[in-house]
């Protein structure tokens, strides 16, 4: 017979799970808010689509359910500290004073300078466990230029060397 996982030996595991590092970011025409995220994924791209999970208890959390935009800033390797200021305890105005911000086609805030940043629409939401996981549909793209990835491993950051091949 198979026991179950424990919580602990789950997190160890899912630890080894390396994970590219975005900054999930909303708008509702007064207040912006975002948190780091490492739980994203593509779903479908028709129509595209991506899977973001953030906390149930997250302060964030209430502003990205009520339908507001929505954009995945995937992070290149100099923006380590916007991604500590996402995580941390910061007012969500605070957040936004590391790094640059722009608009694309649905308000929600785009970092400048991001690898690739997806600005999307929450199209649903489902509970499960500790986390919501929120379906964005996407409805712009900007990509960066090309650099190193930030990456999380381990329970901590690493550099993703992106190469080039000329023909």
């Amino acid at each position: 017979m198979q026991m179950p996982v424990d919580q602990q030996t789950y997190r160890s595991a899912m630890a080894r799970l390396g994970a590219a590092v975005n900054v999930i970011t909303t708008a509702d025409g007064t207040m912006r808010d975002g948190f780091t995220a490492s739980a994203v994924c593509s779903v479908t791209d028709t129509p595209p689509t991506l899977l973001v999970c953030i906390n149930r208890s997250s302060r964030s959390r209430p502003r990205f359910v009520q339908g507001s935009p929505v954009c995945v800033n995937v992070l290149a390797s100099d923006q380590r500290g916007i991604s500590d200021a996402f995580s941390g305890k910061l007012d969500p105005e605070h957040k936004f004073a590391f790094g640059c911000w722009d608009i694309l086609q649905t308000g929600a805030p785009v970092l400048c300078g991001a690898a690739v940043s997806f600005d999307c629409r929450l199209a649903s939401e489902i509970d499960v466990g500790t986390h919501s996981v929120l379906f964005c549909e996407v409805e712009a793209t900007r990509m960066g230029a090309p650099g190193k990835s930030l990456m999380y491993l381990d329970r901590t950051y690493h550099e993703l060397p992106y190469q080039i091949d000329v023909i």
